[in-house]
């Protein structure tokens, strides 16, 4: 019984840092878009030299393939977290999600 309880609670760990490696090119998209116009426009980063395009064709990109990829994210933590965690609360479940997704994301950042 504890076999399956194991294996129970790390298939959500591992399909989040499995989703964390695709979930790089959304996060890279939104980054990108918020670095090159609202953040420039306060100050915060500077504007990519090349681009002069204006936002529309990145928000033409980025918003169906972050928003697939939320949807895909969200649906399978879903049934996860119906089926395989029972023991944990629901905030500690998508909290644990998020980071565990947003990992790969981090160490990209950090060893790139």
């Amino acid at each position: 019984m504890e076999r399956a309880r194991l294996w129970k609670s790390s298939v959500p760990v591992a399909a989040n840092l499995l989703l964390g490696i695709p979930a790089v090119v959304p996060l890279f998209l939104i980054w990108y878009l918020l670095s090159n116009y609202p953040l420039a426009d306060l100050g915060w980063t500077q504007r990519e030299p090349t681009e002069n395009d204006g936002i529309l064709p990145g928000l033409i990109i980025a918003v169906p393939v972050v928003g697939v990829f939320g949807i895909v994210w969200a649906l399978l933590n879903l049934w996860m977290r119906d089926r395989l965690s029972a023991g944990a609360s629901a905030s500690t479940y998508w909290t644990l999600a998020a980071a565990l997704t947003l990992a790969p994301y981090g160490l990209l950042i950090a060893f790139g």
